[in-house]
């Protein structure tokens, strides 16, 4: 639908733009039908003054502004006006010459828990012919409200736990304890020290583009000896790690872990017989009196 939408906009924008050109264009000649543009939004409320669109869009481009209310359903909202969130205003316009028009809203980042799952419904009041009756629940969007921390990369230093299922598979422990450090050549990278193996450390870098998608980055690096892991030597006598590009490898602000998925393979080895492997590992840091008693009674 949200295709639909944007296909059916576009061509009207291309009417506005072209009027009084000689050139015959294919343009959109039907009804008025205003809506929402999607029917899911999810907006990451961090604690700064960010302001969100909702965008509301229309079949067709006026010479005259068009005026709607927007209302909350609250019977099917759980999310508080007013605490949670708040709209800017409960009208909008589309103006003259456009075919778009946005409903804007702000998140309470200090009263949203991390774990919440909250979000209210939005519905558009308009004149009834502007309803486009295939989709009538296009008149209705659903936004919901994820808390997410702001990045900072000291919260990813320090001690954390290691899980992973090469040593489990490989080793006498599928936990280690670790130590991480802030890497100074690179931007947004640290450092795990003795990652998998003591006196090999790996890299990892952070991808805070889009804190709704909040990946993780790591090249392709020796991880351990084929002498220490399997007691024999192989290929060029190490084995390496990268990530698995068929799944996302990802970290969390608001809970400090990082879930990583990676093959392992042994350079030097023919194509075909040097992969160990597809290994997931989970890494959740932890506060210094924590690491303190796993030192003393292990795991």
């Amino acid at each position: 639908m949200k295709q639909l939408l944007t296909a059916v906009i576009a061509i009207a924008t291309l009417t506005a733009t072209l009027v009084g050109c000689e050139t015959e264009y294919t343009t959109y000649s039907g009804p008025e039908y205003i809506m929402f543009s999607d029917s899911l939004s999810v907006l990451a409320i961090q604690n700064n003054d960010d302001v969100f669109d909702i965008t509301i869009g229309s079949t067709t481009v006026c010479n005259h502004d068009r005026v709607m209310g927007v209302e909350i359903l609250e019977n099917k909202s759980n999310a508080i006006e007013g605490y949670h969130y708040s709209i800017l205003s409960n009208t909008v316009t589309i103006k003259a010459g456009q075919n778009t028009t946005n409903v804007q809203i702000k998140g309470n980042y200090d009263n949203l828990q991390i774990n919440d799952s909250i979000g209210f419904i939005l519905r558009i009041v308009a004149d009834q012919t502007t309803e486009w009756d295939i989709y009538p629940e296009n008149r209705e969007t659903k936004v919901l409200l994820q808390k997410i921390k702001p990045f900072d990369i000291n919260d990813f230093t320090g001690y954390a736990i290691v899980t992973s299922t090469f040593l489990y598979e490989y080793s006498t422990s599928m936990k280690r304890l670790i130590e991480t450090t802030i890497d100074t050549t690179e931007e947004c990278t640290i450092v795990m020290h003795d990652y998998l193996y003591d006196g090999y450390d790996v890299k990892i870098k952070f991808d805070t583009t889009d804190v709704l998608n909040p990946l993780i980055e790591m090249e392709d690096q020796v991880m351990v000896s084929s002498g220490e892991a399997f007691g024999t030597i192989y290929g060029d006598g190490y084995l390496n790690m990268y990530l698995a590009p068929q799944y996302a490898s990802y970290y969390s602000t608001n809970e400090n872990f990082m879930f990583q998925y990676y093959i392992v393979y042994v350079p030097g080895m023919a194509e075909g017989t040097n992969t160990v492997g597809l290994f997931a590992n989970t890494v959740q840091w932890i506060s210094d009196d924590e690491a303190e008693e796993i030192k003393r009674v292990g795991f």
